[in-house]
């Protein structure tokens, strides 16, 4: 019974929903106040992201007479449940995660893809053009901005010998140096982190200019609010996984130590997300996978052959 309490409590509770739910609002609060003030605005108030989420649970949920009404309704809980899932297998705050095992960092990854497909899969099914178009292009970005991010996250498992978070952490708690080497590897990830996530200059599945707002054009209602929950959890959670990989200094501290730091850290990546979102302009798509095969790949690779060498050298 004790047994089954604790998984109930993880699940619901810490990491689960409840802490992905504040964690992703807070995470959405701190990256539009941050990019307010930064074009000289005021912003919104803390409890604005709440709000917003609790407005569009109150309202009328309209699906379109030729939608696929199963993957329509399906799509938004998939991608919150997949945002939320990857949570368990990242050490947060130590170096050992609730739920690790040998593999977990490829597990975490391909659980941070589903999101995507489930908004291309949603406006897919909705039919419209608009959202159809936004689909095309959420995917086609998918396959620009996936494989550098790949490489990036691999690289360190490379140089710790272990494909597992928790084991990456606690190899580079002996060996703090060595996680310096991954600095490179950290600015490929948070510029594909930017795609991930469709913000600027790579927000081309939601461009309201061009398409109202591209994938979710169909959605309202609840749906659309857990839409929104789950780009909120999976930006905590690209986040914490960056924190994770690139800035593993600290885990083995005490709670009281550890609690702060990863909140500290988790800032200073939503941080620069916002930054750059703010100083850059929108890409078209053609430039975006030209950038990323041109230039994020090729230092995502340097990073693997950084990694490889080091590895080697340790090993003798």
């Amino acid at each position: 019974m004790t047994a089954v309490l604790a998984a109930l409590l993880a699940l619901c509770v810490f990491p689960g929903l409840l802490f992905a739910a504040a964690g992703g609002l807070a995470a959405e609060f701190v990256d539009r106040k941050l990019h307010a003030r930064m074009q000289n605005r005021v912003g919104p108030p803390w409890f604005q992201p709440l709000a917003d989420f609790v407005k569009l649970l109150s309202k009328e949920e309209l699906i379109p007479g030729q939608a696929d009404r199963f993957v329509f309704r399906a799509m938004p809980i998939l991608a919150l449940a997949a945002a939320t899932t990857a949570l368990f297998c990242i050490p947060l705050f130590g170096p050992r995660a609730i739920s690790r095992f040998e593999g977990d960092a490829l597990v975490v990854l391909y659980l941070l893809t589903l999101p995507t497909l489930s908004f291309f899969l949603g406006g897919w099914a909705s039919t419209s053009p608009y959202a159809s178009i936004g689909s095309m292009r959420s995917l086609t970005q998918l396959f620009a901005y996936e494989v550098p991010l790949l490489m990036v996250l691999m690289a360190p498992g490379l140089l710790a010998g272990s494909w597992s978070l928790s084991g990456m952490a606690l190899f580079f708690q002996a060996h703090a140096l060595l996680a310096l080497s991954n600095l490179p590897g950290l600015c490929v990830a948070l510029v594909a982190l930017l795609g991930k996530l469709e913000k600027v200059p790579f927000d081309l599945a939601e461009a309201e200019t061009e398409i109202v707002a591209g994938t979710f054009t169909e959605y309202s209602g609840r749906r659309l609010a857990f839409f929104r929950l789950a780009v909120d959890v999976e930006a905590v959670v690209a986040a914490s996984l960056l924190a994770s990989v690139f800035l593993p200094w600290g885990l083995s501290l005490p709670l009281a130590a550890t609690v702060p730091l990863y909140l500290f850290k988790v800032l200073a990546v939503l941080f620069v997300l916002a930054l750059l979102r703010t100083i850059l302009a929108r890409l078209r798509l053609e430039q975006m996978l030209e950038f990323c095969w041109k230039w994020l790949a090729p230092a995502a690779m340097l990073q693997l052959l950084i990694s490889v060498l080091l590895a080697g050298g340790l090993s003798r």
